[in-house]
């Protein structure tokens, strides 16, 4: 455990930044589990409404600094590939 204050106080931020990434994190990946669901289902109409939350989801966790831009460009790009092939 720190001993300075300036230390005791990084901790608690850090501990509060942690919680708002998973946060962050865990709500997004819902939403591209609820999209696969969805597209493994068959259900190509709300899968389409989901991919567009699910796409809603990744860009505020780029914006947020959760994940990378590079890593939010690839996701989307599976997903809606994953959409495409389904309606093919």
């Amino acid at each position: 455990m720190p001993n300075i204050k300036s230390a005791k106080k990084r901790v608690k931020v850090i501990e509060k930044k942690t919680l708002r990434n998973n946060m962050i994190k865990s709500g997004y990946k819902s939403a591209v589990k609820k999209f696969e669901e969805a597209v493994n289902a068959g259900n190509l109409e709300e899968a389409k409404v989901l991919l567009a939350e699910a796409t809603k989801k990744i860009d505020q966790a780029c914006t947020k600094g959760v994940i990378v831009k590079n890593t939010a460009a690839r996701k989307k790009s599976s997903l809606s590939k994953k959409l495409n092939a389904a309606m093919a």
